[in-house]
């Protein structure tokens, strides 16, 4: 390589190549290691990737990207481990066979170590492990988020409203319980699958749903986050483990809704209305996606909340704007939902849709009926929905005092600057 190749990589540019490896190889590393090591050694793993990611921000200034970087990063780690496992007593009594699973796969150099195949069934095997029930509900989602996501404590705690220190204390006892359980490194069968798979649907669904909606910070929606969900349910769904219908459901789901999500804020970053997006800009190749994972979920006889927010989401995607939206089969996909999940974010969602088909003095009912009310109290989007309703009914005084108590809890710059233009609308029109 000569001095002008290696001089182009700018310390900038490696960072970005660097975070953007973090982010989509070390998962699969940190799952092929601990494999290898034992699951008890998980944080080892991580450590061994992050030292191969470190040399990489070192030398790749100087000697410039590789031609295969994560080939790169997985080689590096791979070396750094058998280090580790020659210097560390603790590897004694399996040292010989490590590494000859480590040592067993050598290609040239620009080629990836491990097999694809390989890379995937050990991400499925961490997955199951972040969502095993000895592992605290809590920390599940974050777990996953920092081992097979390559999120850094700092990043989880925003996104969960919490400390730093809060977090790696949540994380390293996640950690502990694992070590401590023995949790196998392994995809469960039979009966056990069928149970582990509903919890970790569950966690890949609330790591979709903090992306689809950030719980604070200047971005109503992280991207990256979905997208990651999106990822790993999908090598689920591709898994004879996990090619189950209310997998496709659940994937079905997130590609649905995040095919809306370029249009959910304009350019300056307000908040838009399902009746303002800009339809065409709706990702079309990701509703065909959805589509097709929703007709997958439809085999057998099996119905759950998977398939009926899938449904809910198929309806929108299929009108062609606002107006022809079919609110009546939306209502009765609620209806149905409601029976598995009773929770009043449900329910205040259905309401919603009684005010589209029957009026907003139909929509105050549905929230008034609303059972275990009381738990949306510190909810934004109750008082927001209210003032809506109340604004439809031609009461700018009350609905100027929803939209205020609604500006005081909303946690994202965006809601609140939607918020605040509502409230101020109202104000003006008492003042009129």
């Amino acid at each position: 390589m000569n001095p002008s190749e290696i001089n182009s990589q700018e310390p900038q540019e490696v960072s970005q190549v660097v975070e953007h490896l973090f982010r989509h190889e070390a998962g699969k590393m940190v799952a092929t290691l601990t494999r290898i090591f034992g699951v008890e050694h998980l944080s080892l793993a991580e450590d061994v990737v992050q030292e191969a990611l470190a040399r990489a921000l070192q030398t790749w200034p100087f000697y410039g990207v590789p031609k295969n970087p994560a080939a790169w990063i997985m080689r590096a780690s791979r070396n750094l481990a058998l280090d580790v496992v020659r210097r560390q007593k603790v590897f004694r009594d399996k040292e010989g066979e490590i590494i000859r699973l480590m040592e067993g796969h050598s290609p040239a150099p620009d080629v990836a170590i491990f097999p694809d195949q390989e890379l995937a069934d050990d991400r499925l095997r961490m997955m199951f492990v972040c969502c095993h029930p000895l592992v605290p509900a809590e920390a599940q989602v974050a777990l996953a988020l920092n081992t097979l996501c390559g999120f850094s404590v700092a990043e989880i705690a925003r996104a969960f409203l919490t400390t730093e220190a809060a977090m790696a204390k949540r994380l390293t006892r996640a950690k502990q319980k694992i070590r401590e359980a023995r949790i196998s490194f392994e995809i469960p069968e039979g009966e056990e699958l069928a149970r582990r798979l509903d919890g970790v649907l569950q966690s890949l669904y609330l790591l979709f749903n903090e992306g689809y909606k950030a719980s604070s910070g200047e971005k109503l929606v992280r991207e990256e986050i979905c997208h990651e969900a999106i990822r790993l349910t999908g090598l689920l769904a591709e898994h004879p483990a996990g090619n189950q219908p209310r997998t496709h459901a659940l994937l079905a789901l997130m590609l649905l809704n995040a095919a809306r999500i370029p249009t959910r804020v304009d350019g300056a970053g307000n908040l838009l209305l399902l009746k303002e997006q800009d339809r065409t800009r709706w990702d079309q190749p990701m509703i065909a996606r959805g589509m097709f994972h929703f007709a997958q979920s439809a085999a057998g006889e099996e119905i759950t909340e998977y398939h009926l927010q899938a449904g809910i989401a198929a309806s929108h995607c299929a009108a062609k704007d606002y107006e022809s939206t079919d609110w009546r089969q939306i209502l009765s996909l609620y209806d149905r939902l409601v029976e598995f999940d009773d929770s009043p974010v449900i329910a205040l969602n259905r309401a919603i849709v009684v005010a589209n088909i029957h009026g907003p003095g139909a929509g105050l009912d549905a929230v008034a009926a609303i059972q275990g009310r009381e738990k949306l109290d510190s909810y934004y989007l109750l008082y927001a929905v209210l003032g809506e309703f109340e604004a439809q009914l031609n009461d700018p005084l009350a609905a100027a005092g929803y939209f205020r108590r609604s500006l005081q809890l909303a946690e994202t710059r965006s809601e609140q600057l939607f918020l605040s233009k509502r409230f101020r609308a109202c104000e003006d029109q008492i003042h009129a």
